[in-house]
């Protein structure tokens, strides 16, 4: 999953960062509401956190945009105010969820876990294709109960395929999905990583289509 922070507290949004990579999300930041609006307005984020004060745009005006434009990403707005009034301008304007600040790390990780999850039509935390079950509260994966060791990379791209369960998704899509906009990004290492997969889940529920990309399914007898 690839998150947006628009947030303009620097240290705010680093301690953000870094908790969302280490539970391995793939993390991008911007510092005021005009680099928000482009980044969440042309690269394709699985959620964002936006704070609604914001130099030269703030938020609720990026939010509004986004929507009057199409995007449907889930967004967690972030406030210091303490009036009701904000929280429900941020609402209105087409947001999914708030948090006042402070707020303690493990409160917005919960909820962007949700938000995502509500997003493809998911209610519990622990994702299940076949024998295989990801669990996106705790980053482990296991197969008949045993559990399975995989990398950063391995895991975000099992990830983004359980949370799109029966659907094509192209190598394109996973690239940018599983990398932030800083990394130097590469097609055609995602062959590579669903080929591990492959070999340490040992069951057959990563599918080849060809010339689109790949699906994810559990095919009873198939095994």
């Amino acid at each position: 999953m690839r998150i947006l922070i628009v947030e303009d507290d620097a240290a705010l949004a680093a301690q953000m960062k870094q908790s969302l990579i280490d539970v391995g999300y793939s993390v991008d930041h911007a510092e005021d509401g005009e680099d928000g609006h482009f980044l969440g307005d042309t690269e394709p984020y699985d959620a964002i956190i936006l704070d609604l004060g914001l130099p030269i745009m703030d938020g609720a005006s990026v939010l509004k945009k986004w929507r009057s434009d199409g995007r449907e990403m889930p967004v967690l707005i972030l406030t210091a105010r303490d009036g009701w009034t904000d929280k429900v301008e941020g609402l209105d304007a087409g947001a999914d969820d708030y948090l006042t600040k402070p707020f303690m790390m493990e409160e917005l990780l919960a909820r962007l876990r949700a938000l995502i999850r509500r997003s493809v039509g998911q209610s519990s935390p622990q994702f299940s294709c076949g024998p295989v079950i990801l669990d996106t509260r705790n980053g482990r994966v296991s197969v008949d109960g045993r559990a399975i060791k995989l990398t950063a990379q391995e895991f975000k791209l099992l990830s983004y395929l359980m949370h799109h369960e029966g659907k094509v998704i192209s190598r394109t899509e996973l690239t940018e999905h599983i990398y932030d906009q800083d990394f130097d990004r590469d097609s055609n290492t995602i062959e590579v990583f669903v080929n591990r997969i492959r070999k340490k889940l040992d069951v057959p529920i990563i599918g080849t289509v060809r010339g689109l990309g790949y699906r994810l399914e559990w095919q009873e007898g198939k095994a």
